[in-house]
């Protein structure tokens, strides 16, 4: 998917007015005042948004951002806003090709969470999450605490978990709207336009497999494994895959699943998400050797789907995710 161009920030134009305004001998206080809020309105700014409960307002479009977690930084790469990304953490695999050269020289201040310290080092505006549990005393910092520093908080929507905020379930609307709200909170509402249309396009495209498979999305776990369940991005990439989630009544993103209840369960094809730390090789290891699972039709038949880790939380790499599954399915 190519990356959308990347647009001059609306937030220069008032810069330069103001610039430009005090090289006038004639320019007075007030109507400098006047000039700085008719720009800003113009531009959008400031912009106020409830954000898993907290008020986040910016009065420009941030131009040092640090993203936690891979979702994070990809949507602000594909929104084209790689030069305003001042440090990336806690990155979950190699970003799509399509972005490779815009994050080749992204500085990388942590593989995990990065402490309050190693944040602030980087001086950041605004700093992009894509968990809630990135933003507290023990990780980056808590959201008041960096308030009170100077620097705003935005949190990916879709990980958003108190009730009211947390979508139930999470839809490609929904991703979608997410998109828009970045570009809105960035200053670059054509390119989230873009993206949105583009993606939608892609979306709409995808035939869906119609052969009522029924399918296990198996993340981690060898002792109780951990599943994809009813109302989040897992649930919404299989049902547009034409997939049936065995896991789809339970009323959470991701849930336990006893092996019991997956061999009673006997799902048709089994979805394995692929990460560094807990490889596809490695859960099919498991499979064939755990004796509850290996007698299963999908395992002794290698009925495997594979999905990247990146793509299993809300994000750009969603749809492509759907069109891997089918093509997967042959």
């Amino acid at each position: 998917m190519p990356v959308p161009t990347r647009l001059v920030p609306l937030f220069a134009l008032p810069a330069a007015a103001l610039l430009l305004a005090g090289c006038a001998a004639t320019s007075t206080a007030s109507s400098g005042a006047d000039d700085a809020t008719g720009a800003a309105a113009a531009s959008g700014y400031p912009v106020t948004l409830d954000n898993c409960g907290t008020e986040v307002t910016v009065e420009r479009a941030p131009e040092r951002i640090v993203t936690i977690k891979s979702s994070t930084l990809e949507l602000l790469l594909a929104l084209g806003l790689e030069d305003r990304i001042v440090g990336t953490a806690f990155g979950d695999g190699p970003v799509p090709d399509a972005y490779a050269d815009a994050a080749s020289g992204l500085e990388v201040l942590s593989d995990k969470v990065p402490s309050q310290e190693v944040t602030l080092a980087a001086e950041p505006d605004l700093v992009f999450a894509g968990w809630e549990s990135n933003l507290s005393a023990e990780g980056a910092g808590d959201r008041d605490t960096l308030a009170k520093l100077g620097v705003a908080t935005y949190v990916a929507p879709a990980a958003c978990k108190a009730e009211g905020y947390m979508p139930n379930p999470l839809t490609f609307d929904e991703v979608f709207r997410e998109f828009e709200e970045a570009g809105e909170l960035f200053g670059v509402p054509d390119a989230a336009a873009d993206l949105v249309a583009e993606q939608g396009a892609e979306l709409d495209a995808i035939e869906p497999n119609d052969e009522g498979l029924t399918a296990l999305w198996y993340s981690s776990g060898d002792d109780t494994p951990y599943v994809g369940a009813g109302i989040g991005a897992p649930q919404m990439i299989m049902e547009a895959a034409g997939l049936e989630n065995v896991a789809a009544d339970v009323e959470d993103t991701w849930t336990s699943m006893s092996w019991e209840a997956i061999v009673a369960a006997n799902p048709d094809v089994i979805v394995l998400v692929d990460a560094a730390w807990n490889t596809a090789e490695q859960k099919i290891a498991h499979l064939e050797q755990n004796p509850a699972t290996a007698a299963l039709p999908a395992v002794q038949e290698q009925r495997y789907l594979i999905v990247d880790f990146p793509a299993t939380e809300a994000g750009v790499r969603n749809v492509g995710a759907v069109a891997s599954l089918v093509e997967q399915l042959g």
